[in-house]
């Protein structure tokens, strides 16, 4: 056979073998989004885990199909423009920030960029325009971080004793620090009982807070909403059980850990939502039209151990509301 015959047959068959073989699919796009931590790492192990999983739920799997940019203020607010414009110098598609510090420097960082958030007083401050409809580049689950706080100290002043002030801590370096200490000075005021402000933004402020508070007489101390208490609440924990004091905190996972009393939101539950957004966002959806998301259930958790430890007796129809009593 000629050879120009025998190419031309090589040439069909190969032609043919190429149809049989089914076309392989395209790689999937590796989708990029940054977190702007206020924390570090290794506190923040829960929410990122819960983050993950509400972002497994649309089907993206951070080191299969998803990379996350981390970012970590470690505590310092003052960290968190920087960090925010180096996710946006990064080209992420999406920023997941918590509290109204890292909305703020996220949110002055990019107008474009989407932002899914974790608390922060978002309505208060005029980020967004509304809950349902958020409008810009925003969207996100609110806390009722501001709103809580008044019932939280209502619940502290029923268990504290009742001969002296309560405490109120406070992060000056909030957006709505001082909202949130005139708030508590009037619930104080409705309650019957004197209020004590102190302030802290580090840890050693944190504990020189505790000095002033116990220095004037103070008998119990509400730990105001704040994402950098959050992330130092072992420490708080110890400091309220070294002073003796009958403390408040927003999150179960301080009462966990050994503090008197939470009430709030579940917090892995809010990060999970808070992943199901960001990947709703990654699959297309306009976080102008996102409504912002609150919680519809919150729980009071009452550690019975640590209230022994203080001398404390935990009225039945207190423990009676109680979603759960740690014993």
């Amino acid at each position: 056979m000629p050879l120009r015959e025998r190419m031309r047959r090589r040439g069909v068959m190969a032609a043919a073998v190429a149809t049989m073989v089914p076309c392989q699919p395209a790689t999937a796009a590796v989708r990029r989004i940054g977190y702007l931590g206020i924390s570090e790492p290794v506190i923040s192990a829960s929410a990122l885990a819960a983050l993950r999983e509400g972002l497994g739920e649309s089907g993206h799997v951070e080191g299969r199909n998803l990379a996350i940019d981390y970012r970590w203020a470690e505590g310092r607010y003052e960290r968190l423009a920087g960090l925010a414009a180096a996710l946006v110098a990064g080209r992420v598609e999406v920023i997941v920030t918590t509290g109204s510090v890292g909305v703020a420097a996220a949110r002055e960082a990019t107008s474009t960029i989407p932002i899914v958030f974790f608390g922060g007083d978002v309505l208060g401050t005029g980020m967004v325009s509304s809950i349902s409809r958020p409008g810009g580049n925003l969207t996100g689950i609110s806390i009722f971080s501001r709103e809580l706080n008044p019932k939280r100290l209502a619940l502290l002043s029923e268990l504290a004793p009742a001969d002296g002030p309560l405490a109120v801590l406070v992060n000056p370096g909030m957006s709505n620090a001082e909202d949130t200490a005139r708030a508590m000075a009037e619930t104080g005021r409705m309650l019957g009982r004197a209020v004590v402000l102190v302030r802290a933004g580090s840890l050693g402020e944190v504990a020189a807070a505790f000095g002033a508070a116990v220095g004037q007489g103070a008998r119990g101390l509400l730990v105001a909403s704040d994402p950098f208490f959050n992330s130092r609440r072992a420490e708080i924990v110890a400091m309220a059980a070294a002073h003796g004091m009958p403390a408040m905190y927003e999150w179960r996972e301080f009462t966990d850990i050994g503090g008197l009393v939470s009430y709030g939101p579940s917090y892995t539950g809010t990060w999970r939502q808070v992943g199901v957004y960001a990947g709703r966002v990654l699959t297309g959806a306009d976080p102008a039209s996102l409504p912002i998301q609150q919680p519809a259930r919150f729980e009071l958790v009452v550690n019975l151990v640590t209230a022994k430890a203080l001398g404390l007796a935990v009225a039945p129809a207190f423990l009676a509301r109680a979603d759960e009593v740690i014993e």
